[in-house]
């Protein structure tokens, strides 16, 4: 079952049980989702994939713990909380994230079988990362334990 069927599972359980603030939350990634196949429809590409899913509900993440520190600085707790819930909420739906330290183990296995020896090949090893680990990993965690291995 695709992410994007997952999703409208849980909307139409979620309206079902009468839970306002998960709805609220499914609804905005089938907006973002429509939002993706209007512009791959522009650009002649063929349907949302999960790859795209992915992508979209990263980003969605990432604008929420952006909102998250705003709310904290001006502290507003209950709108910080708020949107820790709507995190907890898309984090569902999104493949299991690997811990720091499988995270760290593939990094050093594709630095080794890529060949990599510098920071200029730091490119090639998040491209590698990318393809294979695409949704199970935190990038910008990824990219610090490159440039720790590839320095030295």
């Amino acid at each position: 079952m695709s992410i994007f069927e997952n999703v409208n599972k849980a909307l139409s359980a979620s309206i079902k049980n009468k839970e306002s603030d998960k709805v609220l939350t499914l609804r905005a990634i089938v907006s973002a989702r429509k939002d993706k196949e209007i512009e791959k429809r522009t650009q002649d590409k063929k349907e949302v994939t999960n790859e795209d899913m992915i992508s979209i509900l990263n980003k969605m993440i990432k604008q929420r713990n952006e909102s998250v520190e705003m709310y904290l600085k001006a502290k507003r707790q209950e709108l910080a909380d708020k949107e820790n819930k709507e995190i907890e909420i898309i984090k569902e739906f999104l493949p299991q994230q690997l811990s720091h330290e499988e995270v760290e183990k593939v990094c050093s296995e594709i630095i080794s079988s890529s060949g990599a020896a510098s920071l200029k090949d730091m490119g090639k090893v998040m491209q590698i990362l990318k393809e294979k680990y695409l949704g199970k990993i935190d990038f910008s965690f990824a990219g610090k334990i490159l440039k720790e291995k590839l320095k030295g």
